[in-house]
């Protein structure tokens, strides 16, 4: 057994390999982004391709967030303690918010583990700082308040993890952050966000989503609406599948839903089995998702139990994390949706009752999750600087409770970071030093787009196309 003192000495022992300050580098730049943003689209949807340009092309953040590969490829180039553990991989501010426990209490967390994979810490911590720099911007909040969440995000992680170093590993388990704990904490100028955040997520169920999404058919059975481009249907006139998709052999949806269900039900607790058990699927949909996941396939289906309550289910994507080619460490499962499943319930304290994995036709893997169940995100556009600033914090709290339950590993990290500024000042020049580059990589985005190399399309364009 090694000591709480020893493990943090550790920590603090690699700081002479790798200094704190030596994390204010941003690595080498000289690459032209178009390639990387290419390589991102291989294997998507082409046709959504073009709405994922489209929507990356609506503001620096929205291209920062819509290409975690580009950053991936730059983080490689930067220096780091030497700790490999299990990281987020796309740990933007927008990857984190509020979801239901199976007890049905709203706990606030990383929710996106579509990247999912071991990799240095201080690569998540980057990504989250370089984002928050990224918004502030967008938003138009001034110097000042970038530098201030910036710094209160990192400082809040800091804190955290030297409370985690100190906790028994069951404490660090068990420990969560609920919307109780954010309420009892919040000042009054943060109140009513906390309060908005929860009324809204307690009316984000599978019941007050239904009417919203579906409809009845001319036999009277409950399907999903086509809503395009964000909903449609694969064997339909609104199909955005390319004409020479292999679905597109399919019969129908059946077979695909059916080809998911096999595999999926043996990655679920018995009992979560059983409770699958009492429903029935009534129709599946595609659903175009986010702004990085735009192109992959991502579906709904809608099951109804007998008195014909809903439970909506997603069937999302799993493919190779944009980590996977820059880091030494190798996933420690070959099925993609297994590692983005396992990589949540590593870095959660509590997850979905549905979570699971499985493999569809032609090979393509997925994991499965409750379609928007209680899940809700940031509305940055109503934040004051305040209220964006304890939004760090909180952030910066629930990144290092993930990466202390998620490696056991909290008090070599914390006595790498220390108890001084060392670390938020170096994290704040390369939140900084990133903006910049991320807004010179968004206008060369932005004329690649105009000159016909890479095509994008809006929400607008698409609807149009199939006006009545």
């Amino acid at each position: 057994m090694t000591s709480l003192k020893d493990r943090m000495q550790q920590g603090k022992d690699a700081r002479k390999k790798c200094p704190r300050s030596a994390q204010a580098s941003t690595g080498k730049m000289n690459r032209d982004p178009i390639p990387l943003i290419k390589a991102s689209s291989q294997g998507r949807v082409a046709s959504l391709v073009e709405l994922r340009y489209g929507r990356m092309l609506v503001s620096p953040f929205t291209f920062f967030r819509g290409n975690a590969l580009l950053q991936a490829h730059d983080l490689a180039g930067t220096a780091n303690m030497g700790l490999n553990l299990p990281i987020c991989g796309d740990c933007h501010l927008m990857n984190f918010g509020g979801f239901a426990t199976p007890e049905r209490n709203l706990l606030f967390s990383v929710n996106d583990f579509d990247e999912a994979h071991p990799g240095p810490w201080e690569w998540d911590l980057k990504r989250l700082a370089a984002s928050f720099v990224v918004a502030a911007r967008d938003l138009r909040h001034g110097e000042s308040v970038e530098e201030q969440v910036c710094c209160e995000m990192v400082g809040a992680y800091q804190t955290t993890l030297l409370e985690c170093a100190e906790q028994s590993v069951l404490e660090n388990w068990y420990e969560s952050i609920s919307y109780n704990d954010l309420l009892a904490q919040a000042r009054k100028s943060t109140l009513e966000h906390v309060e908005h955040a929860i009324d809204k997520a307690e009316r984000r169920t599978h019941a007050e989503l239904l009417p919203k999404i579906s409809e009845r058919d001319a036999h009277g059975r409950l399907i999903i609406r086509d809503d395009l481009p964000e909903i449609f249907h694969l064997h339909k006139n609104t199909t955005l599948l390319d004409a020479e998709d292999d679905w597109l052999r399919l019969a129908d949806w059946r077979p695909l839903f059916d080809t998911f269900m096999r595999e999926y039900r043996s990655t679920l607790q018995p009992d979560r089995r059983e409770l699958l058990s009492r429903f029935h699927v009534q129709d599946l949909a595609f659903k175009v998702v986010g702004v990085g996941s735009v192109g992959t396939r991502c579906l709904v289906a809608l099951l109804t139990d007998d008195q014909e309550f809903p439970l909506f289910l997603q069937f999302k994507e799993a493919r190779r994390s944009v980590l996977a080619d820059y880091v030494k460490s190798k996933a420690r499962v070959r099925h993609e949706g297994q590692r983005v499943v396992e990589g949540q319930r590593l870095m959660q304290a509590a997850s979905d009752l549905f979570l699971g994995w499985t493999t569809g036709p032609s090979g393509r893997q997925f994991y499965v999750r409750q379609l928007r169940d209680m899940k809700i995100s940031a509305e940055l556009e109503n934040f004051d600087a305040e209220t964006f600033a304890a939004y760090g914090r909180v952030c910066g709290r629930a990144l290092a409770r993930a990466h202390a339950k998620a490696s056991g590993l909290a008090a070599q990290i914390s006595g790498y970071i220390g108890k001084g500024d060392a670390l938020a000042d170096a994290l704040l020049k390369y939140a900084q030093h990133y903006t910049a580059q991320n807004e010179r990589d968004f206008e060369r985005f932005q004329t690649a787009c105009r000159k016909g190399q890479l095509r994008a399309r809006s929400e607008a364009d698409f609807a149009a196309d199939h006006l009545p």
